[in-house]
């Protein structure tokens, strides 16, 4: 088989994991208008808590480099997503709403784990969404790094010296988010 062909063939299989996770832990309509944590949420240690982050140098869509080690010193949510899952896109209003909130103290970077057939979808739905936050392009190296991302959205909260802190699979309460950004904000 060809590189092309190997390629194509491992982002088959990626999506079709991510579409079959999402599909299982999927959330109800019905919870979701109400802004509620779906039952089938699971809060797991992807990476242990306390360990480093992983840094990382990704792009945006307009080319520019993003780097986690750019913000230490704030507190930082990395979200993994993309935009055809439907978890992940209803989060993204508290997320903005959050950025806007603790702008000074906090970031959130958004890395997109869209492939070439919805990585189009990206800037309209960051347009849409009113995405306040760096959106950047995940990679295989990055989804490694942070413990082989099975479901999206895949979520780590990292303290202000670079640890990982808090780590949630699934979709989250903003409550849970502003919980231990505070408590993190009272320690510094």
């Amino acid at each position: 088989m060809t590189k092309k062909g190997n390629k194509m063939k491992h982002n088959l299989i990626i999506m079709f994991v991510l579409y079959v996770t999402v599909s299982l832990f999927g959330y109800d309509k019905k919870e979701a208008e109400n802004n509620i944590i779906p039952k089938k949420e699971i809060t797991t240690s992807v990476l242990k808590e306390g360990k480093k982050a992983a840094d990382f140098t990704l792009k945006t869509l307009d080319g520019k480099n993003v780097k986690l080690s750019d913000y230490k010193g704030k507190v930082v949510i990395i979200d993994f997503w993309a935009t055809w899952c439907p978890p992940c896109r209803k989060g993204v209003p508290d997320l903005v709403d959050i950025q806007k909130e603790y702008k000074d103290n906090l970031v959130i970077i958004g890395i997109s784990l869209d492939q070439q057939n919805t990585l189009k979808d990206l800037a309209p739905f960051i347009k849409n969404y009113g995405i306040n936050y760096p959106v950047v392009l995940g990679t295989q190296q990055v989804v490694t790094d942070y413990g082989n991302i099975r479901s999206i959205p895949t979520s780590f909260v990292i303290d202000q010296s670079g640890n990982i802190v808090d780590t949630h699979v699934g979709l989250v309460q903003k409550s849970t988010y502003t919980n231990k950004i505070n408590q993190l904000l009272k320690k510094s």
